[in-house]
């Protein structure tokens, strides 16, 4: 197997890159500070074709390609993790849904608009009372007449304060589990839909929200996909999703291991640089090791899911050790740089809370391992 990455992914990469580093790296501290996202960066991603990375030609996208959308999610969150995840929200499940089950005309409504920026998507799965069981979602859409009407709340809702439309996930039947779920395409205009914004620990630049449902009226055309079919909708698209935030994982470690490597070099104690001292060598050799590892699996696993092969397993091993070896990293970053670590006026702060929250969005690692188990046949 060879995992080298093709000119044109270097292109991309390199592109990707400079626009990471020139238009978001420079945001990363203010937009943390503010708790707010910069709203114009989509209609500057969409211009510049980052928006319909996963997406053919005829809907404004550039082909898909998940070693791309890695790539992109990867560079996005080295230059900010709270600003990139709205964008890699826009890419995957803020819009994968409307592609992979929307009719032409939601295509063309909603689809379109969010690859050049214009809109903005959210998706809304977790509830109150559920989190890694999404069989049982019990927000409930009950049908009356050319409409559903949904009640319930939705919570965690990423980008969900600014979005121009949300993907929702309710029970249109009675029956439990897996039957009976079913996706729809709600606006935030719509009577009976409220939302209020939430704060969280990390990646604060992107917005986080509570959505609350009292009869809100859905036309039925905005069902996506099939009724009653919803969880199997929803569980085709996580395995590029998981992929995704595997790359971003590392590029996250990529900065806080940079960071921490560059400190090493200038930092003099004792008389000489802290990265003469075999401690601090050690350290930055697990780091350096680790990352590669993880970029290895990340990539590995968007290989095989461009030539279109199951790689459940794979997709679930590159979120879990990815997801926790940028923990890791950040967490000896931050002691590399010490007391200086700790304050706000250095990035390893901020790299350290972001971190966190990689392995427990898209499936927690404990999720993870019962995926990979039952992938071994246990």
């Amino acid at each position: 197997m060879d995992f080298e990455l093709s000119e044109e992914h270097k292109i991309f990469q390199r592109t990707a890159a400079q626009f990471a580093q020139k238009e978001i790296a420079p945001l990363g501290e203010e937009y943390d500070e503010k708790e707010e996202y910069p709203r114009w960066i989509f209609p500057r991603s969409g211009e510049l074709g980052f928006l319909g990375i996963p997406y053919p030609e005829q809907y404004g996208g550039t082909g898909p390609d998940t070693i791309a959308l890695s790539l992109f999610a990867e560079e996005t969150t080295k230059a900010d993790a709270g600003i990139a995840m709205g964008l890699v929200v826009q890419n995957t499940v803020g819009t994968s849904p409307i592609y992979n089950f929307g009719s032409e005309e939601l295509k063309q409504r909603y689809l379109v608009p969010a690859i050049r920026g214009e809109a903005i998507g959210a998706f809304a799965l977790t509830e109150p009372n559920v989190g890694s069981d999404v069989s049982a979602v019990e927000m409930s859409a009950r049908e009356e007449g050319e409409s559903y009407i949904l009640n319930g709340a939705k919570t965690f809702v990423s980008s969900g304060m600014m979005a121009d439309y949300a993907i929702v996930a309710a029970r249109t039947e009675k029956g439990k589990g897996h039957e009976g779920i079913t996706i729809f395409l709600v606006e935030p205009q719509s009577s009976g839909f409220t939302r209020k914004g939430l704060k969280k620990l990390g990646i604060r630049a992107q917005d986080i929200a509570e959505f609350t449902f009292e009869d809100c009226h859905v036309p039925k055309e905005n069902v996506l996909g099939e009724v009653g079919k919803g969880f199997y909708h929803l569980m085709s698209t996580v395995q590029k999703t998981r992929i995704v935030v595997g790359a971003s994982s590392v590029g996250l470690a990529r900065a806080a291991f940079e960071t921490a490597l560059r400190y090493a070099k200038e930092r003099r104690q004792f008389g000489q640089p802290i990265g003469k001292f075999q401690g601090i060598q050690f350290k930055l050799a697990d780091m350096a090791t680790e990352i590669e590892l993880a970029s290895l699996a990340v990539y590995k696993a968007a290989w095989r899911n461009d030539k279109g092969e199951q790689c459940i397993k794979e997709a679930s091993m590159a979120k879990l050790y990815a997801s926790e070896m940028v923990n890791r990293v950040a967490y000896q970053a931050l002691q590399i740089h010490g007391g200086y670590g700790y304050m706000r006026e250095y990035p390893l702060e901020r790299y350290y809370r972001d971190a966190r929250i990689m392995e427990i969005f898209e499936g927690t690692s404990e999720i993870q391992r019962l995926i990979i188990s039952r992938q071994l046949g246990l």
